[in-house]
């Protein structure tokens, strides 16, 4: 799909849906069993992150140990997914962590502002490809997107996504400077049109930085029909800085007892926070949802499709 249809498809917002069902979120409960199994899945999925001016390789070393033994009294916990660090530390960090199962991650791209040319920004990512990153978190440039240049933040994430090689792109939306869900929504487009392997809310920089209202918009925005976008085996993950994960649980159980569903899929959402029984699906702050719920229902069997 080109460009210019990708921003024809990207729909307006119902920002009164949105925040309807936002608010429906911090009035359920989850059972403390699953919310156990959803608090070590999310912990399993952090970046452990220090990206301060006064970072010194002994900081990043202390991190890179934390990283591997969160709680020496609890060993049950999971180990972070990566640690993330400025590319002038990615050495280290992968010399301290080697094949321990964390990753090592690396902000480039003139990290947070994105305020540089982008053959530099280009250098500065292979660079950390370079001494041992595994995963790129790139800024776009929000001065050219809100300034309607939509075919140069295209391009730029295309080109760092080249420039990673086989590290996986992170894409920082910097939702707290978008000013609107609509441009969160065409920024989310517009980055998954582009390549991206994960989408972030922000640096963590600017306030407001995360909110579940911005999250949720980036969530529709992973609702992408296999027509659309064909390429096989395709995944998305929204990145959310400062809010509880919630309702992990679930999608884990149900793709390890469903393979056969689970194999080819294309994108998964869930927004549920437990493994309780679905009485009510809703659509609000959805749009254009409605038509597609029959046509996914009928894939479903009967069983679980009757009572909704």
């Amino acid at each position: 799909m080109s460009l210019s249809a990708t921003l024809a498809n990207s729909p307006s917002i119902d920002s009164v849906g949105v925040a309807e069902r936002v608010a429906r979120f911090g009035t359920r409960s989850i059972k403390k069993s699953s919310k156990m199994e959803a608090l070590k899945l999310a912990l399993s999925m952090i970046d452990l992150t220090t990206l301060e001016g006064k970072d010194t390789e002994d900081k990043v070393r202390r991190l890179c140990y934390k990283a591997r033994h969160l709680h020496v009294d609890l060993p049950d916990l999971p180990t972070v997914a990566a640690v993330c660090v400025y590319p002038t530390m990615v050495k280290v960090a992968r010399e301290e962590l080697n094949d321990c199962g964390v990753k090592v991650a690396a902000v480039a791209t003139s990290f947070p502002s994105g305020q540089d040319d982008l053959s530099l920004r280009i250098r500065q990512t292979k660079g950390a490809v370079r001494h041992g990153a595994q995963e790129i978190d790139m800024v776009i440039s929000r001065g050219r997107f809100l300034a309607g240049d939509y075919q140069y933040v295209t391009d730029e994430i295309v080109a760092v996504k080249e420039a990673c090689g086989e590290a996986h792109l992170k894409v920082i939306l910097e939702t707290g400077e978008l000013h609107t869900l609509e441009n969160v929504r065409k920024a989310s487009d517009i980055a998954i049109h582009a390549g991206a392997d994960f989408i972030k809310t922000s640096t963590g920089k600017v306030q407001p930085a995360a909110t579940m209202e911005v999250t949720l918009v980036m969530l529709e925005a992973m609702r992408i029909l296999k027509e659309v976008y064909p390429e096989p085996k395709r995944t998305i993950l929204v990145g959310h800085w400062g809010g509880e994960e919630q309702g992990l649980n679930g999608s884990r159980a149900f793709a390890e007892d469903n393979q056969h569903v689970v194999q080819g899929l294309h994108v998964l959402l869930n927004f549920d926070i437990g493994t309780g029984l679905v009485n009510d699906i809703s659509m609000q702050g959805m749009m254009g949802a409605g038509a597609h719920f029959s046509r996914w229902f009928a894939q479903m069997p009967s069983e679980m499709s009757g009572p909704l």
